[in-house]
């Protein structure tokens, strides 16, 4: 089991945390003194209250929570956001409303997932050609419908 290292800053009231012990991911909360309205396709970037310190070869990668996508339209701009190990600033989630109405976030709501995952690094090598597959070329919805 790999370490994570959790600097916990004056606005953080709420740890990350796993909601159940088959959960992939640790929920993350706003570090936010008052609510904040999303207006309809606003985006802001919402703290987290936590610096972390990851070991060597491990990322840390934050993803929208399933809930607040379908029910609320509350996503984050980047899909999936990156924190390398290097890494040592505020966990921030730019998080957007793609709602046709209003979202209010409450403080020490949980805004995002955070998956802590294994880094390879490619070595890089220049080819002159690539190995021929059946697909080839073949971009977005080559393979049919189904």
């Amino acid at each position: 089991m790999t370490v994570l290292k959790i600097e916990q800053l004056p606005n953080n009231k709420t740890l990350p945390e796993y909601k159940t012990e088959g959960a992939a991911g640790m929920d993350l909360a706003a570090a936010i003194e008052e609510p904040l309205t999303l207006n309809p396709l606003e985006r802001t970037l919402i703290p987290t209250g936590i610096k972390i310190e990851l070991e060597h070869g491990f990322e840390a990668q934050i993803r929208p929570r399933s809930g607040l996508s379908i029910k609320h339209g509350i996503t984050l701009i980047n899909c999936v956001g990156t924190i390398d190990e290097d890494y040592r600033g505020e966990v921030c989630v730019p998080v957007v409303n793609l709602s046709n109405e209003p979202y209010t976030i409450m403080p020490e709501e949980r805004i995002a997932q955070m998956v802590i995952a294994k880094v390879e690094r490619a070595e890089i090598k220049v080819a002159i050609a690539l190995t021929a597959t059946q697909r080839g070329e073949g971009g977005f919805g080559s393979t049919g419908k189904n």
